[in-house]
């Protein structure tokens, strides 16, 4: 587990924390809160430990990876493109920290659009208790630089608004920024604050020692890119559940025909490793044992119902069948703790959203049983909220890839800085 902001005296002492205020924006309005909203208990309870000042800081999209995109855009379409004007009207926290007023009810100031560097009398001349806003972190290149000294120069510079540093921002726990872990070499004090204690305490237990028997339904269109989850499960998992377009490479594998569904064929002998694997650790995998199919990729494709594991040449794929949902909830049944990440179909179309909302059904239930169910992964906690499921779930983490990572195995640099 990690130390949090209960672990220190927060009376009279300036606070730097990270947030995750990566936020869609339109127009310059917030489009969704979720992650705003995650991060308030946490700013609430500084401020109510009497702190002499709160700096929040974080990124907004990736100006430069944004900026060359457009420009590309623009020159092809042989448009006169000016970065300046580009980047003046994007990615800049001002909205977001009025957006955040509103929400906690008290001012929160803006640091200025000229960046994060030379702040420290601004911030020292504000108020006793007030709550600061830095610009977007990722207008700095030294932010997200492969150079650790480059990195260092900005980690320095944040790490002197504050006498102690909080790092709430499970969503970039996994990378190695300025401001999410080299921050702490020069951070009297590193804690973590309460979202990232609570991701922690959700998915770290179901890689290390979960409530058995443990559940996980790992879905969504690629086996490569879950190959690691997979493998990190298996050793603590009763049961894998493998739906989405990834089980077409494991039924592949298994010698059966899913015609033009999506196939890795380079992954079939990842697959026949994992099934071999699960075989030795006395672990059931759950694949498919039926379909509903089209003959095309396309929300209004019409339906084809295949009483079977094997697909015609003719169609794809793109749900669960009936009876795979039975299996699914004989299996889910047993679970004391069930750990969701990628749908098992393609919810985003109405014709084959049923076994991703029947899932999402079965692990709300589990929920009301008593199991832990943990969903992270993005599509996942897309479904979930879709489905209006999300307050069913004993949590439903915030991050996507910092999920991904953690359920891989894998230390995290924003979480091991608040060890």
């Amino acid at each position: 587990m990690i130390r949090t902001v209960k672990d220190v005296d927060l009376k009279g002492k300036r606070v730097v924390m990270r947030v995750d205020f990566n936020v869609p924006m339109k127009d310059g309005v917030v489009q969704d809160d979720t992650r705003i909203v995650a991060a308030i208990p946490t700013i609430d309870y500084i401020l109510k430990q009497g702190a002499a000042s709160l700096v929040l800081m974080s990124h907004l999209g990736d100006p430069v990876k944004d900026a060359k995109k457009a420009k590309e855009k623009a020159e092809k379409a042989g448009k006169a493109w000016d970065e300046v004007a580009y980047i003046a009207g994007k990615h800049r926290m001002r909205p977001v920290a009025a957006y955040l007023a509103s929400k906690l009810g008290c001012p929160v100031v803006f640091a200025g659009e000229d960046g994060c560097f030379g702040k420290k009398s601004f911030i020292e001349a504000q108020p006793v208790g007030s709550v600061i806003m830095l610009e977007n972190t990722r207008f700095h290149k030294e932010e997200t630089s492969d150079d650790p000294v480059a990195r260092d120069k900005l980690a320095r510079e944040l790490a002197s608004y504050g006498d102690v540093f909080v790092n709430d921002a499970f969503g970039t726990a996994h990378r190695d920024h300025a401001s999410t872990a080299s921050i702490a070499k020069f951070a009297p004090v590193s804690v973590g604050g309460f979202l990232m204690d609570k991701e922690v305490r959700y998915l770290q237990p179901m890689v290390t020692n979960p409530p058995k028997p443990m559940v996980a339904i790992i879905g969504g269109a690629k086996v490569s890119s879950k190959i690691a989850v997979l493998e990190s499960l298996l050793k603590n998992a009763a049961a894998l559940v493998i739906g989405g377009g990834m089980a077409f490479t494991f039924l592949k594998a298994q010698g059966h025909t899913v015609g033009k569904s999506l196939i890795e064929d380079d992954q079939l002998d990842t697959a026949r490793r994992v099934l071999a694997a699960a075989k030795a650790w006395n672990v059931d995998i759950v694949l498919p044992v039926d379909h509903v199919c089209a003959a095309s990729f396309a929300a209004d494709a019409v339906p084809v119902a295949v009483d079977g594991q094997d697909i015609p040449d003719s169609l794809m794929g793109l749900d669960v069948g009936p009876k795979t949902l039975a299996r699914y909830r004989e299996v889910l049944a047993m679970a004391k703790s069930i750990v969701w990440n990628g749908p098992v179909g393609v919810f985003e179309f109405e014709a084959f959203a049923k076994g991703t909302g029947e899932v999402a059904m079965m692990v709300a239930e589990a929920t009301g049983r008593g199991a832990m169910t943990v969903v992270g992964g993005g599509d996942s906690v897309a479904a979930v909220n879709k489905f209006h499921l999300a307050d069913r779930m004993s949590h439903v983490s915030t991050g996507g890839g910092a999920s991904l990572e953690l359920l891989e195995g894998k230390m995290l640099p924003g979480i091991e800085v608040c060890r």
